[in-house]
């Protein structure tokens, strides 16, 4: 739920920037950096809190997470300026980055050991579902009723997510007989830099393709709004149930699926610029690549959990801002690319870096086992 509410909340500014920038007086580009400062805030929040709140008990924690986010959409609903609008939305950033940060500690001590990868399947599958539902929801409510109605039903799940973690939540006091160390100390633990490099490699390829998918398949299939609309429905449905599918795979070989998962991203991207272009082929090939990404947070999340049991919420941090950094290069990067080769040569380029990645986490990339504290 906290997930659900928290990604769903990041999201929704992307339907709504044309009529966000027109009642504001903006341009839609100022108007997008409304998911900028929440990545950027997400990013560093993820990094300090965990530490800065370590002798509060982790439900307070996470309720005030909850909380935040109401706070944060209901003050972008009633927001008169640009500049409002943005705070508010780093005070989501901030809760984000921190709730995102704790959620491996978190599962480490609601489940038994062995049921941990299945819990964080469970909790990432509302990264897929609020994929799924921010958009389409901020594009209806905001076409019915105005683009703060989006904010406004935000809030309202807000609401309902504090509501259940309420009433679901036990008390999680702070585990004392642990050290604090700085996310900088996780890193230089050995075997630690290089399975975040893995991380990184994996998210910035598929989120140079994700990107740009929307020329991708105006170029090739030449599709329209509805069919674009189908076709990422389809992503997300099967990037949930690869999110779900990831628990049970994590369970029998946490190395495989780290190493196998993008891979087949980075083999699903080449085959569709080699293959003549059609609807249903590009469709179902999609739909492989969602489900195949759906399980990459999961298996880097359950790596970090068991590389660092000590430290869970320091590195927990460190993935957070190693994910937020790779988004923006990934982007970056595919839109350097896409000015230069063309849409093509992104699809490439980003293909082979996943597949390079994969090779990467099977080379040198450890994995240790549950129990096992690496220091």
């Amino acid at each position: 739920m906290g997930v659900f509410g928290l990604l769903t909340a990041e999201y929704l500014p992307a339907s709504l920037l044309t009529p966000m920038a027109a009642e504001l007086k903006v341009s839609e580009a100022v108007a997008g950096q409304a998911v900028t400062v929440t990545a950027i805030a997400a990013l560093f929040s993820g990094l300090l809190l965990p530490g800065l709140t370590r002798s509060i008990d982790r439900r307070v924690v996470l309720l005030g997470f909850s909380a935040l986010m109401i706070v944060s959409n209901l003050l972008v609903a009633f927001s008169s300026s640009i500049v409002v609008l943005l705070v508010m939305r780093t005070l989501l950033g901030v809760a984000l980055g921190g709730f995102w940060a704790m959620t491996a500690a978190v599962a480490m001590r609601l489940v038994p050991v062995a049921l941990v990868p299945r819990a964080l399947s469970i909790i990432f599958s509302g990264i897929a579902v609020g994929t799924v539902v921010s958009v389409p929801l901020g594009s209806y409510l905001g076409g019915m009723f105005g683009w703060r109605s989006a904010f406004y039903a935000s809030a309202g799940i807000g609401v309902v997510t504090l509501a259940f973690q309420w009433l679901t939540l036990p008390s999680l006091m702070p585990q004392r007989t642990v050290k604090t160390i700085t996310v900088l100390q996780v890193l230089l633990r050995p075997g630690i830099a290089v399975g975040m490099l893995g991380c990184v490699l994996a998210h910035m390829g598929h989120y140079a393709l994700f990107t740009y998918i929307r020329p991708f398949l105006e170029s090739t299939v030449g599709i329209g709004a509805e069919g674009l609309a189908l076709i990422l429905l389809g992503f997300g449905v099967a990037n949930f149930a690869g999110t779900l599918l990831a628990g049970r795979l994590l369970e029998h070989s946490l190395r495989g699926t780290l190493i196998f998962m993008p891979v087949l991203v980075g083999v699903v991207a080449l085959i569709l610029v080699l293959i003549p272009s059609s609807f249903a082929s590009h469709a179902l090939l999609i739909a492989i690549w969602g489900m195949a990404f759906g399980g990459v947070p999961v298996a880097w999340s359950a790596w970090v959990a068991r590389a660092v049991p000590d430290q869970a919420e320091s590195a927990g941090g460190m993935v957070v801002a190693s994910v937020q950094g790779a988004i923006a290069a990934g982007a970056a990067a595919g839109g350097l690319l896409f000015s230069f080769t063309g849409i093509v040569g992104v699809f490439v380029a980003a293909g082979i870096s996943m597949v390079l990645a994969g090779l990467l986490i099977a080379l040198w990339v450890r994995v240790q086992h549950p129990g096992v504290v690496q220091r």
